[in-house]
């Protein structure tokens, strides 16, 4: 008997190191999990951080899961959390939980845990990024917002505030890229539209401009600015009745908007449909008295039925004079006076634009008001020195 227990006593001390070799494949995991339910998680990291490039554990569900349990439980400690740098323990904790999914499956014991914790650290992984945009660490930001939208990949939020972000580190790249991702997600807005089209522009590419503003229409038919900014495509571009159906149409969505009765109006002029602008540059003015364009034209509408007028009694003969000429040149005097207060309100407006001082000092001029016509003179004189 004493022999047989001296053998076994022996067997044990030669095998008494083995276990240690064994099992010192999963003691990492084993102490991680021990200091992180003791509250050392500074001792508890670097547990972990062992377990995952041991080539026993690293492929384990339960060592990813409990890293990424250490590493949130860091983030979270008013101690711990500043022994990591901004942002590292929410990018460890989603690359932990999300290799823990990989390897265990949503379905898994430790994979269904990891789905439930990940979805908590979006709120963290937002914040951080809010917090480097307000001191300015754009690029930091985009890394969250970044993550914000892996943690949560059908939120919108953090994508639009990475394109925020990108456009205020004037990464319009990488802003455009955010914005087409948002439509991706079939997600809309004026704004997100505008920003396309405003950057296009900046960058002088007029076919993206374009293609953006026809998306922005199928999305906002009604959108006035929109409206506009395809007017401006089609007048830049000489079509003329094109741009001018586009005007009605934008007029008929905004009824009260004075400068398209203005711009109408313009049009009209230009195509020799006096009625129909003197309409529209009668109703921008009512619309608003300042419209400086409305009431300039409306003083050359009667300037030149005036001019017309004395024109017409100038090339008379001297019969014709005698019987209709004072007619043609009362009906002058008539046009230029009433010219005075659409020229003289636009001048109010805009007090040194050349074209309406020269006009109105020429009106003055004809209508015998030699001290006004003077003084405006002698103002033109002065601008053209400068």
């Amino acid at each position: 008997m004493k022999k047989t227990f001296l053998t076994i006593a022996a067997a044990l001390m030669l095998t008494a190191g083995l276990p240690s070799l064994v099992s010192a494949q999963t003691s990492a995991v084993t102490n991680a999990i021990l200091n992180q339910r003791s509250g050392l998680l500074d001792k508890a990291r670097v547990d972990i951080d062992k377990a995952i490039v041991n080539e026993k554990t690293i492929g384990k569900a339960k060592t990813w899961y409990t890293r990424g349990e250490i590493y949130q439980g860091m983030m979270d400690s008013p101690i711990y959390s500043k022994q990591l740098q901004p942002g590292e323990g929410v990018q460890k904790a989603y690359e932990s939980y999300a290799k823990t999914i990989e390897l265990d499956t949503k379905d898994g014991e430790f994979g269904k845990q990891a789905v439930a914790k990940m979805d908590n650290l979006y709120g963290h992984a937002f914040n951080d990024a809010v917090n480097s945009y307000n001191a300015k660490e754009y690029d930091k930001a985009i890394e969250n917002y970044k993550l914000a939208s892996k943690i949560k990949p059908q939120d919108t939020t953090a994508v639009l505030y990475s394109a925020y972000a990108s456009e205020a580190k004037q990464d319009y790249a990488g802003a455009k890229a955010s914005y087409n991702q948002l439509l991706g997600m079939n997600y809309k807005s004026v704004t997100l539209y505008s920003r396309l089209f405003q950057m296009a522009k900046q960058q002088n590419d007029n076919a993206e401009a374009a293609k953006v503003l026809q998306q922005a229409l199928v999305a906002y038919p009604n959108n006035k600015t929109f409206m506009l900014e395809d007017l401006n495509v089609s007048l830049a571009s000489g079509r003329g009745e094109e741009a001018l159906n586009k005007i009605s149409k934008t007029i008929a969505a905004d009824p009260t908007n004075s400068n398209l009765y203005a711009v109408r109006g313009s049009m009209y002029d230009q195509q020799k449909k006096t009625d129909l602008a003197l309409a529209d540059y009668r109703k921008a003015v009512e619309l608003d008295p300042n419209n400086f364009d409305a009431q300039f034209n409306l003083g050359v509408y009667n300037y030149n039925k005036a001019a017309d007028a004395y024109t017409k009694a100038s090339k008379m003969d001297l019969k014709t004079y005698q019987t209709s000429g004072k007619k043609f040149e009362a009906d002058g005097k008539k046009y230029f006076e009433a010219s005075v207060p659409y020229f003289e309100k636009a001048l109010q407006l805009q007090p040194d634009d050349r074209n309406t001082l020269t006009s109105l000092q020429k009106v003055y001029f004809r209508l015998g008001r030699t001290a006004d016509s003077e003084r405006l003179n002698a103002k033109l004189q002065s601008l053209n020195k400068k």
